[in-house]
């Protein structure tokens, strides 16, 4: 296994002396998705934003290709390869989808070839390049912020929630569309409640609850455990005959 993103023992939270991470370690593999579960409060979101530098670290590491990145500036992760979609406020809607994605490729160069390049890879924006980002559907918005999040070229890409709001069909499409950049040898670590089919896409998954590790394994393998599935999926389980 050859690992992109490594987190050892990271304790991390938004007040000092009151962590909300707590000793948490998690692989994920190059080229690979990796998604993080668990219930309300479990610390899924704060342990990506840690990761992106938006959540202080007090201790622990987070090592991006063998590189300590704990505390970096979330202005310093497109030159360190890695690119974080937030829930929210992931686009700015008062632009067009061609000004949104212009904005993010100002450093990058060849900006209208990559441009052409992301048109290609998302045909549905390409038809919307003139029109205001905040006119978009709630699934055409997530694959802007996506988009956006690729312009750079990241070799790990940092997702929080990004079925969050949409439609069983429209969160499908979008989650099929974080598994389809693992093709592409970007490596994706994904926060997820729809647990089901984040793990019908993902190939490994971290459980948390209380900001601690709870359990991790192969995806399949946990969707099929009906103790899990008794705890974190809304399953039964199956009493001995």
């Amino acid at each position: 296994m050859t690992a992109a993103l490594t987190i050892e023992a990271l304790e991390a939270g938004y007040v000092r002396d009151l962590p909300i991470l707590r000793q948490v370690d998690l692989v994920a593999e190059r080229a690979k998705l990796t998604v993080i579960i668990g219930p309300n409060g479990a610390g899924k979101s704060t342990l990506i934003k840690a990761v992106a530098g938006l959540v202080p670290v007090t201790s622990g590491r987070v090592l991006l290709d063998g590189q300590d990145i704990a505390g970096i500036r979330p202005d310093q992760m497109g030159a360190l390869g890695l690119s974080y979609v937030p829930q929210t406020d992931n686009i700015f809607r008062h632009l067009s989808v061609r000004e949104n994605l212009a904005l993010v490729l100002r450093r990058v160069p060849e900006k209208q070839a990559r441009m052409a390049e992301l048109f290609v890879l998302f045909p549905a924006l390409a038809q919307k390049r003139a029109d205001r980002a905040g006119s978009l559907s709630g699934g055409q918005r997530q694959m802007l912020a996506i988009a956006m999040a690729l312009a750079p070229r990241p070799r790990v890409v940092l997702m929080d929630e990004p079925s969050a709001g949409l439609s069983p069909k429209i969160a499908a499409e979008v989650l099929a569309l974080a598994r389809s950049l693992t093709r592409q040898d970007v490596t994706v670590l994904l926060v997820e409640q729809n647990v089901k089919q984040a793990l019908g896409v993902a190939d490994h998954c971290y459980i948390l609850a209380e900001g601690r590790n709870q359990l991790d394994g192969p995806a399949a393998a946990i969707l099929a455990d009906p103790v899990v599935g008794e705890i974190y999926l809304g399953g039964k389980r199956m009493s001995a005959a």
